[in-house]
């Protein structure tokens, strides 16, 4: 098997076309080689931890409402080809991240990370769900199998808060600078959503190794 790790966040629209790719590809070849983990990265660490309103970030972020409708403009064309109809209008705020990270965090303890993400995914580009709030995370958790009461109590502590910071810095102090970044056996590097032409060509290449047999000696 082959090690396939994931930096996004789960606000991030190029995050969520990058997976819908990969998984038309991993959904293509059920015998893929790859073992997945997802790991944290903020696109907005010194988010306050309430949010804040949408259009009001969106603005200050790209110099302006007629800026920002261009940014997505192009971004919802990309979703609409990856298979995806993202909810804009109902999406209001933007959340800080952390605690979404850290769902992910225990959902990979439970081995239920994709199936979190996904519905993180789900939750706040197809419902405008503030996934920045503990009751929405709770939901969440219970929707992809986990035990939405055990969860909702470890939200409330500060359980794996310095952690995650801290695997978020550490991707930035390697270099990453923005998501999603795939990092595949440690060694390939692979910045942007990527189309699933790439990955199924990827797994056909891994497949083909693996189908080699061993090399002998004279």
């Amino acid at each position: 098997m082959l090690k396939l790790d994931i930096l996004a966040d789960p606000i991030c629209p190029w995050c969520y076309i990058g997976k819908a790719q990969l998984d038309a590809a991993l959904a293509a070849h059920p015998d893929h080689p790859f073992t997945i983990e997802w790991h944290p990265f903020q696109l907005n660490p010194d988010m306050p931890a309430c949010g804040m309103d949408r259009a009001a970030y969106l603005e200050a972020k790209f110099g302006g409402k007629e800026n920002a409708a261009k940014v997505y403009a192009n971004i919802d064309s990309h979703a609409r080809e990856a298979g995806i109809e993202i909810d804009w209008a109902a999406i209001a705020r933007t959340p800080n991240t952390l605690d979404a990270h850290r769902l992910i965090h225990w959902a990979g303890i439970e081995l239920r990370q994709h199936a979190t993400v996904a519905a993180l995914y789900e939750a706040y580009f197809h419902k405008g769900e503030d996934i920045g709030d503990h009751a929405v995370l709770a939901e969440v958790a219970g929707r992809a199998g986990l035990d939405a009461a055990a969860i909702a109590r470890l939200l409330a502590s500060e359980a794996d808060k310095d952690q995650i910071r801290e695997r978020d810095a550490h991707a930035r102090a390697r270099g990453v600078t923005g998501v999603p970044t795939f990092i595949v056996a440690n060694a390939h590097v692979l910045t942007g959503a990527q189309p699933t032409e790439l990955w199924n060509q990827a797994i056909a290449e891994v497949e083909e190794m693996r189908d080699l047999p061993p090399q002998g000696h004279a």
